[in-house]
């Protein structure tokens, strides 16, 4: 796993939507699940224990915040599956001087 690149958020309204996302203890366990390997839904939710509507509510949360990839593999039985796996390695946030600083690591895939 190689770092791609470091990101400062600089938009405010981005900047609190990430940070209340990753306020989500769901969102960062998801996350953590699918950190080094690529998981379907189903998998996460038996993984980490948390229920499968939840799952998938909070991965579109996490798809829309571009924190997540989305892939797709078709089963033996012909269905198909998505799997799921972060685009994040890190995230490092400091307040100082009435300002809070948040600074992403992403992953290359």
């Amino acid at each position: 796993m190689q770092i791609l690149n470091q990101l400062k958020i600089e938009e405010p309204e981005r900047k609190e939507s990430f940070l209340e996302i990753l306020s989500d203890k769901y969102c960062r366990t998801i996350l953590e699940a699918i950190m080094d390997m690529p998981k379907s839904a189903i998998e996460i939710s038996r993984d980490k224990n948390i229920p499968l509507s939840t799952v998938y509510r909070r991965i579109q949360q996490l798809h829309d915040s571009k924190m997540i990839r989305t892939s797709g593999v078709i089963t033996d039985e012909g269905k198909r599956l998505f799997l799921y796996k972060s685009k994040i390695k890190e995230v490092n946030t400091s307040f100082h001087d009435g300002k809070i600083d948040v600074d992403v690591v992403f992953i290359k895939n």
